[in-house]
């Protein structure tokens, strides 16, 4: 009986013991006692408690900063809108830059909503970098990808959601590099005098394309005389994705694959060097005679592409490598880091240098971001690579400086209520470029998440961005949107904040001092903002319509283009009590925003039904325009709504819509031009679905996997058209 007693009061003391951990208010934050932390001068601490806090734990006495000498720092605080997390900002200038450690003081006493308080004090130490602090040794870089993995297991992220030329033999085929070139169509870009590579480029009189594992190069003026004069093929471990044009240069960049299967039937043990499985080529070509391109250098970066960038000759290259490193459980002396050859000046793959790989303190993501530079016009001259631990996958790029938005997710753990999650933030990089160099610059950590490049602008010195906060929904703590304005050091100097509550940023733009915001739940609001005062950004007219626009381009200062899809509410309540929202066809609209104040949907175009989609609505390298021939042609699938279900679609039409756009008159459809050689079909097929639309001179060609076909721009009538089959 005594023995039954004593594993009875063991229980209850057990369940006394979880029920007092799962209980008390607790700091959620992933700090190891006596490690001490790594941060830049612009640093703000968040400080994730498992309850909400009280307001009057928001003050200096509890959360606080000393330096060396146990001088208390100035710091502002704030509380969070869910009240979970204390935010402490860095001081007025910064953190100084010194050897010696400052302290980040938790004190015990922190109340909850609840009543419940934090029962002890935590100490924080951290050394301020002025620089991006730099792995330095084997043992530093594996210890941080051991850590990454033993949170993953007991973790759970936020968002648990051969090469040859096929020459032509004709004699006067080398002769094409010499003719006339004519006015032509460049690609449509963020930033005026920063190339973006693109599938198809055109040098006004060639074309130049990337398709399945070939580059083809057209001779296409004129154009009842179309040719191919060349086929890049590749093998299958390599695919084309984008291209640059630069004079007679031609670079390829491209995805390659390799296999290690004599590697992989090692036992992981024994493996010194981890395989690599997928790096990004850099292939530059001399197209002097386009009929034989000619191979000149090869830059590769291990790891998948996410974007590149061109400033006359200097092309920048961006990938993320995710390492397996989850081979170090059995390895814990593998090489994981990044590899890159350049054969201008080795044909060897080279691993990174340790004393090379500088690290984002903030960022917990497990994989690299790495970025080459390099001279097309100086295929001799090394490229400069640069390789960072935490992911980037957002750019954006002036002449002057790279922006690199590194997301900030929270660990949270694998139990927590979706409910209770806390929204990530993001981190943002600035890096300054003068020729091949890339410097880390400055940084600063921002409210919610940006959707793409576009929420992202440089102008006058000034760093312009919008961001989502929060998820649309979570209807407890509804999301918000805001833009921040910083300085050239990345020091806010303005902000607009609670804008569309519930909903989310679906496109933007900014054009000088004026900026251009669409977000969407059941309408899509245009926010039309002036920031020709830095500090005090002032919305000035806002205008809800159905529908929704993912890409705004600018006609002239009175008017922007709207390119996105129609919606349709149903007054059926869905899962959250809330109207359901149906996407239909693809809408384009002029908006008048000559007042401001007033902005108005002044010209409408539907097309087709629901399913109905462009490339332009997430890529916006699709769009072809000239404003001053009122051209506007965008590759397009059509579907029809089928009127005998809800969610069914009937393909229509592949190919692409030309239209004429003049701020009088609105949209006018003028040709629509087809590679399709049936509608009798269930959806468009890929080798026939035209991807782009070039023109050179008065001509517009169209341009599909299968052919090429050129169409006169003023009668719309077909010219001609190349097989591109074999």
């Amino acid at each position: 009986m005594r023995k039954i007693w004593v594993m009875f009061g063991s229980l209850c003391v057990a369940v006394f013991i979880l029920f007092f951990y799962k209980t008390e208010l607790k700091i959620e934050n992933e700090w190891r006692d006596n490690e001490q932390q790594i941060v830049l001068a612009n640093k703000v601490w968040k400080i994730h408690f498992s309850e909400k806090i009280h307001k009057s734990s928001v003050n200096s006495n509890l959360i606080y900063v000393t330096n060396d000498k146990g001088k208390k720092l100035t710091n502002e605080l704030f509380l969070s809108d869910d009240q979970k997390t204390i935010y402490l900002t860095p001081p007025e200038n910064g953190y100084a830059f010194k050897k010696s450690a400052y302290t980040l003081h938790i004190e015990k006493g922190i109340k909850s909503t609840l009543g419940r308080s934090l029962i002890s004090s935590k100490k924080i130490s951290f050394l301020v970098k002025e620089t991006l602090p730099v792995v330095g040794s084997k043992t530093e870089l594996n210890n941080y990808f051991l850590k990454i993995m033993d949170e993953q297991k007991q973790k759970t992220s936020l968002f648990g959601f051969s090469e040859n030329s096929s020459e032509s033999k004709s004699s006067d085929l080398a002769k094409s590099d010499s003719a006339a070139k004519q006015d032509h169509s460049e690609t449509n870009v963020q930033v005026q005098g920063v190339d973006e590579a693109d599938i198809v480029k055109t040098d006004g009189n060639l074309i130049y394309m990337a398709s399945s594992n070939k580059v083809e190069v057209i001779k296409a003026v004129p154009a009842q005389e179309m040719q191919r004069l060349a086929t890049i093929s590749y093998d299958e471990a390599f695919s084309p994705l984008q291209l640059f044009l630069h004079k007679d240069q031609l670079l390829v960049i491209g995805s390659s694959y390799q296999h290690y299967d004599q590697q992989l039937n090692q036992s992981a043990a024994t493996i010194k060097i981890a395989p690599m499985y997928q790096s990004t080529k850099a292939i530059v070509y001399n197209v002097k005679n386009p009929s034989k391109p000619e191979k000149v250098r090869e830059i590769s970066l291990e790891g998948a592409y996410v974007s590149s960038r061109k400033i006359d000759g200097l092309v920048y290259l961006v990938t993320n490598h995710y390492p397996d490193f989850w081979i170090l459980e059995k390895n814990k002396d593998i090489d994981i880091r990044p590899k890159y050859s350049d054969s201008a000046v080795s044909s060897e793959t080279k691993l990174v240098n340790y004393k090379e790989i500088q690290y984002f303190p903030d960022s917990k993501e497990s994989n690299y971001t790495m970025i080459a530079a390099f001279d097309l016009e100086q295929p001799n001259q090394e490229a400069k690579i640069t390789t960072y631990l935490g992911s980037g996958s957002q750019l954006y790029m002036s002449k002057k400086n790279l922006y690199l938005a590194v997301p900030n997710q929270f660990i949270q753990p694998l139990a927590a209520d979706i409910s209770e999650m806390t929204a990530p933030d993001t981190n943002i990089y600035k890096f300054s470029v003068n020729g091949l160099e890339v410097n880390f610059h400055s940084s600063t950590e921002i409210e919610g998440t940006i959707l793409n490049q576009f929420s992202m602008d440089e102008h006058e010195g000034y760093f312009r961005l919008v961001t989502t906060k929060g998820f649309p929904w979570d209807s407890r703590q509804p999301s918000t949107n805001q833009l921040f304005i910083f300085d050239e050091n990345l020091k806010q100097v303005g902000e607009l904040k609670e804008l569309a509550k519930g909903e989310k940023i679906y496109s933007a733009r900014f054009l000088g001092d004026r900026i251009y915001m669409v977000t969407f739940k059941q309408t899509d609001p245009l926010f039309v903002i002036d920031a020709s005062e830095p500090s005090q950004p002032k919305v000035l007219g806002e205008l809800k319509i159905p529908g929704f626009s993912n890409y705004l381009h600018p006609y002239d200062e009175n008017h922007i283009i709207g390119f996105g899809q129609d919606t349709k509410v149903i007054d059926e309540k869905g899962a959250n009590g809330e109207p359901r929202i149906l996407t239909n066809g693809v809408k384009i609209t002029m908006f008048d925003v000559s007042d401001m104040t007033n902005p108005k949907e002044k010209f409408t175009e539907f097309i087709g039904g629901r399913g109905t989609y462009s490339p332009l609505n997430y890529d916006h390298k699709a769009l072809l325009f000239n404003k001053n021939t009122n051209l506007f042609a965008f590759p397009i699938a059509v579907y029809q709504s089928d009127p005998n279900d809800e969610w069914g679609q009937l393909f229509e039409f592949q190919g692409a819509y030309v239209y004429n756009l003049d701020p009088d008159k609105g949209f006018t459809l003028k040709s629509k031009i087809t590679h399709e050689t049936t509608t009798v079909q269930p959806y468009e097929s890929w080798e026939n679905s035209i991807q782009r639309l070039v023109y050179i001179g008065d001509t517009l060609y169209a341009l599909s996997d299968s052919k090429i076909s050129a169409h006169n721009l003023k009668s719309s009538e077909q010219i001609s058209e190349l097989s591109l089959k074999k």
